[in-house]
């Protein structure tokens, strides 16, 4: 998706990796994973009862404008009580390669939405209003009131995404830039010390809210968006890049033991990546990345998307000759990442054609272009399509041997995830063994987590 203004009364929706590029029209130890305190399961991969699945879910910055979807609304829907993982989109690294935040940079910060924002007592999850005075305010301190409600929940920062990985590529480029990247990126993120807005921020008005960094550069040495950089030796500045992130956040940890004593802080780092085998070997060595990664988000969705002049499947568990979850999973997996380490994204959305023609269930025809839809064209909340389902003006289709459903009306389709197709996925990712599931994003999910719910009840079977 290409870079898009954010202002603060902005309507807008961006994916984590709408991309039309995608489609074709378009070994780590036991040792270290302990040592790194990671979960996962070590045995046979039907020992289900030993795993401990993450349910990771992306809430979007800009959603508490125009979708009105608020911290809050994760705690009143059940979402929150689901989850393992909240990953925050999105930080932003800039010309000079490092992380920053601000206010007025539109499509790049927007420090107003992250800490600046006073929220009244009906937003807030405490149900106590902001106040001029406090440091932070904003998603940050909502999310950090979250937190205090569900102990058990890890909020990390993503970094990156399609709009905003335009200045990776110059920032990996040398020792000392990934220096500097990920000392900025843990200064501003992990010890909390953010500019000063007014009465907000300053030195640790964010500490100890981030549990980790969440790397989204789409994608080392591939095309990306219309202005991101990319080289041919993005493969091992990245590799270079994931070490760096690594070595500086247990060197964080390991400063803030000795500084307050205890037990040792661990900062988790994961990333997303892609389904493309060409994008996964012009930028990943698979092996090394993955012994420093705690998980990775596979990307399982857009392997077909709105733009394209025929309707296909946008997110199907099996696929022959095509795109699918099941040939991303089995493509890392040849590359050497662990199965426990692999975790399946799962879309909260849609992609839809409108003119669709030559009959029967509308799935493989020509269309004349992407459905009308609330937000953005061809991208269209669950929540939205459910109601479509439901008024009986659609008419659902399934493929159950390959995993996954579309809505015709006999002019527009919709592909998309039900809870029936991601419990197809949840027990796959259960029969082989993969780390859990991921989800793009929460603000697509009904008001009372349906989807969320459903990966939930999934994962979590005996």
């Amino acid at each position: 998706m290409r870079r898009r203004t954010f202002v603060r009364a902005a309507v807008a929706v961006c994916s984590l990796s709408l991309v039309a590029t995608l489609a074709p029209a378009a070994a780590a130890t036991s040792a270290a994973d302990a040592r790194r305190g990671g979960q996962g399961h070590h045995g046979h991969p039907g020992h289900h009862q030993k795993q401990s699945y993450k349910r990771v879910g992306y809430f979007t910055q800009w959603g508490v404008y125009g979708r009105d979807f608020q911290v809050k609304d994760l705690d009143v829907s059940g979402q929150a009580a689901r989850l393992t993982h909240i990953n925050y989109a999105f930080g932003n690294v800039d010309a000079e390669g490092r992380c920053f935040t601000g206010s007025n940079i539109p499509g790049e910060a927007d420090a107003w939405a992250d800490y600046a924002r006073p929220l009244s007592a009906a937003d807030s999850v405490d149900g106590v209003a902001d106040t001029a005075e406090q440091r932070l305010a904003g998603n940050f301190n909502q999310l950090r009131e979250l937190k205090a409600e569900h102990p058990g929940l890890k909020v990390l920062i993503s970094l990156g995404g399609w709009s905003w990985s335009t200045h990776f590529s110059d920032a990996a480029r040398t020792p000392e830039s990934r220096k500097a990247l990920v000392s900025s990126c843990i200064d501003l993120y992990i010890k909390g010390n953010l500019p000063v807005d007014g009465a907000r921020g300053g030195e640790g008005a964010a500490a100890g809210l981030f549990d980790g960094i969440d790397l989204d550069w789409e994608w080392p040495g591939s095309e990306g968006d219309a202005d991101t950089v990319y080289r041919p030796e993005d493969k091992k500045n990245f590799t270079a890049l994931v070490h760096e992130f690594r070595t500086q956040l247990d060197a964080c940890a390991k400063s803030r033991q000795k500084a307050r004593g205890g037990k040792r802080k661990y900062y988790e780092l994961t990333a997303f990546v892609p389904a493309s085998a060409a994008k996964i070997d012009a930028g990943f060595d698979v092996r090394r990345i993955m012994r420093d990664f705690d998980f990775v988000n596979l990307q399982g969705y857009d392997f077909h998307v709105s733009g394209e002049k025929t309707t296909a499947q946008q997110s199907a568990l099996y696929a022959r000759g095509d795109f699918s979850v099941d040939r991303t999973v089995r493509d890392w997996l040849r590359r050497g990442a662990p199965a426990r380490k692999l975790v399946v994204g799962m879309p909260f959305y849609g992609q839809g054609w409108t003119g669709v023609t030559g009959g029967g269930d509308g799935m493989g025809r020509p269309a004349a272009g992407p459905a009308p839809a609330t937000w953005a064209a061809g991208y269209e909340d669950y929540k939205v399509l459910k109601k479509l389902a439901d008024s009986g003006a659609y008419q659902v289709h399934r493929d159950r041997r390959n995993g996954h459903a579309w809505l015709f009306d006999g002019t527009t389709l919709w592909t998309y995830d039900d809870p029936q197709v991601l419990h197809a996925k949840t027990s796959y990712i259960r029969r082989h063994g993969l780390g859990g599931a991921m989800f793009w994003s929460l603000d697509g999910d009904t008001a009372d987590g349906e989807l969320t719910a459903a990966v939930d009840r999934g994962l979590n079977r005996r």
